[in-house]
Parts: structure tokens; sequence; C-alpha cells
């Protein structure tokens, strides 16, 4: 072992009274306290905004810091970035109708969902999402209003589908070539719900759930004949 490593063990001992690494100091922040503060105030008006734009704004303020202390910064205060869920766009009417719906079935027994069905129509991107997003948010924030990113359903470069679940697991999937009439949709119907049924293996008193989308119109005469009666939601 070399003398000058003696020399440093003997010094530490003599110091410290110890010879184990001693915690060092972190460097002192760049970010000021004000600046922590905006941070905070523009990631809470917007969990969208990113990195490089609240650089921007801290040097508005003359705070020169990297990016990445910012995100640094952020997530010694709870808030991470985060890939944001994407929820279907709900006004105020849709959000007062699933409320209802929620407590209008709260006391229902087990069975009943069970024994349900729930259908439904969506839209797949072909080529995966154009744009990544981010949001800076603490935990179990992931459904805030806020956090999400609003879908709507329709639109180019993509695929409808029809599918269907229950308790159990998926049911069948169709894919919606053109416009969804109401032939198309009893079509649909017909090759797809009770051969789910049978999969999924519901009892004989099972329910059908189907979403009230404003453009199915009259197309609820279809699940009449596919179930005998609809329960929407």
């Amino acid at each position: 072992m070399p003398r000058t490593t003696v020399r440093a063990i003997i010094y530490k001992w003599r110091k410290h009274g110890t010879v184990e690494n001693l915690p060092r100091s972190d460097r002192p922040t760049k970010i000021t306290p004000r600046a922590q503060q905006q941070l905070l105030q523009e990631v809470t008006k917007d969990p969208t905004i990113t990195s490089k734009e609240l650089q921007a704004s801290l040097a508005s303020i003359k705070v020169s810091v990297h990016d990445s202390t910012i995100r640094k910064r952020l997530g010694k205060n709870g808030l991470h970035g985060r890939v944001p869920r994407r929820k279907p766009l709900l006004n105020k009417k849709n959000i007062k109708a699933r409320l209802s719906f929620a407590r209008k079935h709260l006391d229902d027994a087990q069975d009943l969902w069970e024994n349900t069905l729930w259908t439904d129509e969506t839209k797949i991107e072909l080529f995966g999402r154009s744009v990544s997003h981010y949001v800076w948010r603490k935990s179990n924030t992931a459904f805030q209003r806020k956090n999400i990113i609003p879908t709507v359903k329709y639109g180019g470069g993509s695929v409808m589908v029809w599918g269907c679940f229950a308790a159990s697991g998926p049911g069948r999937l169709a894919v919606i070539n053109g416009t969804m009439k109401s032939a198309v949709y009893q079509k649909i119907l017909k090759e797809n719900v009770r051969p789910s049924v049978f999969d999924l293996k519901l009892k004989r008193t099972w329910v059908l759930q189907q979403y009230s989308d404003p453009s199915y119109g009259k197309r609820l005469i279809a699940v009449v004949a596919a179930k005998g009666g609809p329960t929407s939601y």
C-alpha cells in the first residue's frame, strides 16, 4: 500500500474518528426557490409542457440550466414525465350519464356483471401514434382529466373495429368496412354476439351492454333482434 494512502487513512481517523467514506455534499443547485416555484406553476397549469419549454421559461427570469436539471428538480417534487392515458373525449353530458349509470347499478349483484357482454366500436390507427406525448404528473393521478389525452372516434388513416368482452375475457372482433349502417350492424351482431356468449360461457340470462353513441340511430333495432332488448349505457 502506498505511503500516501496510509497517511491519508491516519489523517482521516484523527480528524473524523473513522476510515469509512464520508458523505459528500451535493453541488449547489442552480435553480433558485423562485425558479422552482415558477417550474411548479407552469407544470400545474399545463402538464404537457416540455422540459425545453420550461428551460426557455426559466431563461426569461435569467436562470440558465440544462433541461436534465429541470427534469431532476421536478422529480424531487414528485413530478415525473409519463406517457398519458388515452381516453374518450367526454363532455359534461357524457360525464353526467356515466355517473348516473354507475350510481344506478352500484348495488347490483356480482352475478349480473359476470354475465354481461359489453360491446363497442373503436378506431385503430394503422401506423401507430403519429406523435409522442408526455405529461408531468404525480403518482396515482393518471386518470385526472388534465393528465389524459382525449380521443375522438372516426377519422382518417385508421380502421374501425367492433369488439366485445365479458368478465371472463375478450369476445370476437369484427372489422367494419365502410359506413356502419343498420344492415352492416345487424350482420356483425348476428355473426359475433351469440358466438361470443357461447365462447365466454355466459349464462342464459346474459345481458348485452351497448354504448349509446349518437351515430347509432335506429341500429338499436339490430340489438333487439340479437338479444331481445338492449341495456344501453
